[in-house]
């Protein structure tokens, strides 16, 4: 005991010398009791103690003060624990013997990640980001979106969402269902163009045995497992227009057939459809029934692009940081701006899709310019592109950019060709053939 009261009495003379607020229990029950009554930023304990070792202290630490950190100093050779406070959610470990240099950068970093942790907390609260059911934006236009949302809770009107590629269709669709009285029932989704034509009868209407071949049982459709919730039919603008007959039976009259029964089923549903299509035009050329067009469009929320709402690009860019990164990563002023002045063809998705290759590719907590990718720093292709009147050599081009970017995707994930072949948006299968037609030997390991 008294080679630990005088480790106490070390650490908590170098820790005041520092400038540290300090206060000292002689051991686990005598820290959890402290808690009750007051706050720390900071908790160094060591592994083995009597009755409550430093583990159990830890459990007890993380369930009464969540934010706050703790060191575990551990003994030479029982590195084994160390890891396992680790996991536990331990900040770091010391192991003894250690020098006081040890202790002050440990500190140090622990309390300034405390910090930085509390600043966010805060900036939070200030900023009171606006957003609804996972869909964020403060703009005029994302309001007055969330105010049509929250205005179609209590109706079982059916909705049609506008919107191109990658806004978040499907999140507003289900901020439909979950702020409806039909949240506590099912939400059902399908994507119109994934289906091949002769099935997704079958799939929204279910079938009966001997309907066709394969059909060996009966089948529940999705109108049927979506009873009395919601039915959410993405891509709707792809449904073959003999089967728009069939679903505007169902949206007049509640009842439908399976394919191959005799008998209609009654059910409740209400149907959220979505479209990246002008279903007007579709109209206009006889593609998509006008009946069903009425129908579909009761309540119709539109889905701005990212372009045309660009003072909301910050908040999705933290918001995707958290996501993949925790709250220690951000974007350089530069950065920031110019993922601002990005086009953003792809919308929310290709936003998210480019944050989360950064943080995959990116090293420190802060990114600057650098770290975007070429299509972001370089601004439009056409704006670079020129040719000689001697013309050029496309093919060339296109092989060797390419070739580049498999070399770089494979150099980046220290040559593992699924993570090499994720990064670059390609199957592996795809992945895998290009490496051979460019004939790229590399001693690569896959996993």
């Amino acid at each position: 005991m008294a080679k630990e009261k005088s480790m106490r009495e070390i650490l908590e003379i170098f820790l005041k010398n520092e400038g540290y607020h300090v206060s000292v229990a002689i051991n686990g029950e005598s820290a959890v009791e402290a808690l009750k009554s007051d706050i720390f930023d900071l908790i160094i304990s060591d592994m083995k103690m009597p009755r409550m070792g430093g583990l159990e202290l830890l459990k007890n630490v993380k369930e009464s003060s969540p934010d706050t950190n703790f060191v575990v100093m551990t003994a030479f050779g029982t590195t084994e624990s160390a890891v396992e406070a680790m996991k536990l959610g331990a900040y770091d470990y010391i192991q003894k013997p250690f020098q006081m240099d040890d202790i002050r950068l440990v500190v140090k970093n622990a309390l300034e990640k405390q910090k930085l942790q509390k600043d966010v907390s805060i900036l939070k609260k200030q900023l009171k980001i606006p957003s609804i059911e996972n869909i964020i934006g403060a703009s005029s236009v994302m309001q007055d979106l969330f105010t049509i949302i929250t205005k179609s809770a209590s109706s079982s009107a059916n909705v049609l969402i506008i919107g191109e590629s990658g806004t978040g269709k499907e999140l507003v669709a289900k901020a439909v269902h979950n702020m409806s009285q039909r949240k506590d029932n099912h939400f059902v989704a399908v994507n119109c163009a994934a289906i091949p034509e002769g099935l997704l009868e079958s799939e929204l209407f279910g079938y009966m045995k001997g309907a066709f071949t394969g059909a060996s049982s009966n089948k529940q459709g999705l109108f049927e497992l979506a009873n009395d919730g919601t039915l959410f039919l993405d891509e709707i603008g792809e449904m073959p227009h003999s089967l728009q007959a069939k679903l505007l039976r169902v949206l007049e009259g509640g009842t439908f057939r399976r394919v191959g029964g005799v008998s209609d089923i009654t059910v409740d549903v209400r149907l959220v459809a979505a479209t990246n299509k002008n279903l007007s035009d579709l109209i206009e050329n006889n593609q998509f029934r006008e009946d069903l067009y009425f129908r579909l469009n009761v309540l119709s929320l539109k889905i701005p692009p990212v372009r045309d709402r660009r003072d909301d690009i910050p908040l999705l860019v933290n918001h995707f940081l958290e996501k993949y990164a925790g709250e220690n990563k951000k974007f350089s002023k530069d950065a920031m701006t110019m993922l601002q002045n990005y086009r953003w063809k792809g919308n929310v998705r290709e936003l998210e899709n480019i944050i989360e290759r950064v943080l995959l590719l990116s090293e420190g907590d802060v990114m600057d310019v650098e770290s975007l990718p070429e299509e972001i720093r370089s601004g439009p292709a056409s704006e670079k592109v020129s040719i000689s009147s001697g013309g050029i050599d496309m093919e060339a081009i296109m092989s060797d950019t390419e070739k580049a970017y498999l070399l770089k995707a494979l150099e980046k994930t220290n040559g593992v060709k699924t993570e090499a072949a994720r990064l670059l948006n390609l199957t592996f299968r795809s992945f895998r053939h290009k490496l051979k037609k460019y004939g790229i030997d590399k001693k690569i390991i896959t996993d």
